[in-house]
């Protein structure tokens, strides 16, 4: 299982971020090609003063079921950002790997691939020199 978290870019940074989070919560949840097998919640670094305004909500953090729904998952962003008239830039987190989605750049089949390689590379850097990470 992996795991990840969506958040903007520090340039996409606005006063709708949490729109545009919940807005994608909302698409992974209602895409049916990922089919059950992404989960995922809104959360935020720490909790807000009662002086401050909003929730502090800044990230989509996502839980992934298999490395066929890494591909899904990186697509149906791709397709969240598509879709939007201003969609933000967005940061993709596997471990210690991040990806930078720019903001109105299209994705074709091989940027695609590029993305689900890079993030699996924390699964790569965790095994063992023969790739056996231990588990059966």
């Amino acid at each position: 299982m992996g795991e990840y978290d969506v958040r903007l870019a520090p340039d996409s940074q606005e006063d709708g971020a949490e729109e545009h989070l919940r807005s994608l919560l909302s698409w992974l949840r209602e895409d049916e090609s990922l089919d059950q097998t992404v989960h995922g919640s809104l959360s935020g670094p720490a909790p807000r003063s009662a002086e401050e305004m909003g929730t502090g909500l800044d990230l989509v953090a996502l839980t992934v079921g298999s490395v066929l729904s890494t591909g899904s998952l990186v697509f149906s962003v791709l397709q969240w950002q598509a879709a939007r008239r201003r969609a933000p830039a967005l940061i993709l987190r596997r471990g210690s790997v991040e990806v930078h989605l720019p903001a109105g750049r299209a994705a074709d089949a091989g940027e695609l691939r590029r993305i689900v390689s890079v993030l699996g590379e924390d699964d790569r850097q965790s095994q063992g020199p023969g790739g056996d990470d231990g588990t059966a």
